[in-house]
């Protein structure tokens, strides 16, 4: 894995991701939290070959900014780069599109674990509490 690598992720907007269903508004456009995790899908997926066999990544940060409103039933996509590679932590920027052009852009953080040692520790601390 190296920096400069490239992602790509796309959907089709559906209920499921409109600002109504999740909760961040009341049109039936995709919602902030239905871009950002395509931002996030489009990321994870372009480091995810170059894991090594139990090891994932999670979201650490995202900062995003929607800037234009995509009605259900239109496709958009996903852009990242890998700009940045710190131990076990990566950082990317993204631009997200539909077909009338740019609807996002941003940064997004994430972090390499081991599946069941992260797993493990967040049961943990439940058993704890």
């Amino acid at each position: 894995m190296n920096i400069g690598l490239k992602g790509n992720a796309e959907m089709t907007v559906t209920e499921q991701f409109s600002a109504k269903t999740l909760g961040s508004g009341t049109m039936d456009v995709l919602g902030t939290p239905g871009l950002a995790a395509l931002a996030e899908k489009c990321a994870w997926e372009s480091v995810a070959p170059f894991l090594e066999e139990g090891q994932g990544t999670v979201g650490i940060r995202m900062d995003l900014k929607h800037m234009s409103a995509t009605p259900v039933g239109k496709n958009v996509w996903c852009e990242s780069e890998l700009t940045e590679i710190a131990d076990r932590r990566l950082l990317f920027k993204f631009r997200a599109f539909d077909d009338a052009g740019i609807i996002g852009e941003g940064c997004h953080e994430r972090f390499i674990v081991t599946k069941e040692k992260f797993l493990e520790k967040t049961h943990d601390k439940y058993a704890k509490a």
